[in-house]
């Protein structure tokens, strides 16, 4: 797997949520839901094109490639259980979540493993 910045890696994420409530989506819908500009998220789909982590139909909709999924899952289910974790131990749930954001893109897959073993629990 190709090592991301964090920015790609939320990209990705945010495609995949978005996938999950729209029928398709278009670099307008990603620059909706992260209040960037859209010539920003055109740049950012096109380097996520070249490293084959999403496709784009001539209609401008967005899929994630196998790969792109894959990277786009880990760091959801971080977010998530980190976030939850976070909420969990008192952590009021927007600072959660934006903790969750920084932890996410850092944590390496040990670090992450263990407190989801612990978590389980």
């Amino acid at each position: 797997m190709h090592a991301l910045n964090e920015s790609a890696e939320n990209y990705l994420e945010t495609i995949l949520i978005l996938s999950k409530k729209l029928p398709v989506v278009r670099s307008v819908d990603i620059a909706n839901e992260l209040g960037f500009k859209k010539s920003s998220v055109s740049v950012a789909m096109k380097n996520l094109r070249t490293k084959e982590h999403i496709t784009v139909t001539d209609a401008g909709f967005i899929y994630l490639t196998d790969s792109g999924r894959e990277i786009a899952e880990m760091i959801y289910e971080r977010h998530q259980l980190l976030s939850s974790w976070l909420t969990f131990l008192g952590v009021p749930a927007d600072i959660a979540v934006e903790d969750a954001c920084k932890i996410e893109h850092v944590i390496s897959k040990e670090s992450f493993d263990a407190i989801k073993r612990h978590v389980k629990r």
